[in-house]
C-alpha cells in the first residue's frame, strides 16, 4: 500500500467526517474505521483510479452502515430546546455555530451531497461516484440542500411556516 497517497487524503477525510457526523469523536472514529477498511480492502482499489473517491465512498458507506445499526443509548436533549439557557458565544463564532447546527438539521442524503461539492470541492460527477447515485440526483439533492440551508440560516423553518398557495401535507397513520 502506498501510505503517502492515503496520508494526502487525511485532511479531506477528517473534514468530511466532522461535517457529516457533527461530532469530533465520532468523526475521528469514522476516519479510523475508513482507514482500517481501506487497509483490509486495499486489493480492491485499482491503481490509476481516483483514490480520493474510493476513500470517500468507503467512508460514506461506513457512515450509512453505522447510522443503520447504532441505536441511541440515551435520550439526548436537542440543543434548540435549551438554547435560551446557554451563554452566547463571543464574536464571529455565531455564524459558524449556526451553520454547523443547520447542517446537522439537513437530511443525511442532502448533507452528504452538499458537503462533498461545497466543502470537499468535488465535481458533481465525483460526488455521484462517491455516493453511488445518478448525476441528476446529485444536482437535485444539492439544490434542495442549498435551499433548505438558506431557510434554516435565515431562521425560517419551512416545516412550521406554511407557504401561501401550496397545498399542505398531512401525516396519515
Amino acid at each position: 500500500m502506498e501510505h503517502s497517497l492515503v496520508i494526502e487524503q487525511l485532511p479531506g477525510l477528517r473534514r468530511y467526517a466532522r461535517a457529516l457526523t457533527g461530532d469530533a469523536w465520532a468523526a475521528d472514529d469514522l476516519v479510523q474505521d475508513t482507514l482500517e477498511r481501506a487497509c483490509a480492502k486495499w486489493q480492491l482499489w485499482l491503481a490509476g483510479t481516483d483514490l480520493r473517491a474510493w476513500l470517500f465512498t468507503l467512508m460514506h458507506n461506513l457512515y450509512l452502515n453505522q447510522k443503520r445499526t447504532v441505536q441511541p443509548t440515551s435520550k439526548a436533549t436537542p440543543i434548540d430546546d435549551i438554547q435560551s439557557e446557554l451563554p452566547a458565544p463571543q464574536g464571529d463564532t455565531d455564524v459558524a455555530l449556526d451553520l454547523a447546527r443547520c447542517l446537522q438539521r439537513l437530511p443525511d442524503d442532502q448533507r452528504a451531497v452538499l458537503l462533498l461539492v461545497a466543502l470537499e470541492d468535488m465535481s458533481y460527477g465525483e460526488a455521484a461516484k462517491v455516493l453511488g447515485i445518478p448525476l441528476g440526483t446529485v444536482m437535485s439533492r444539492l439544490s434542495r440542500a442549498r435551499s433548505r440551508l438558506r431557510e434554516l440560516m435565515e431562521g425560517a423553518d419551512a416545516v412550521s411556516r406554511p407557504v401561501p398557495g401550496q397545498p399542505q401535507l398531512r401525516r396519515m397513520k
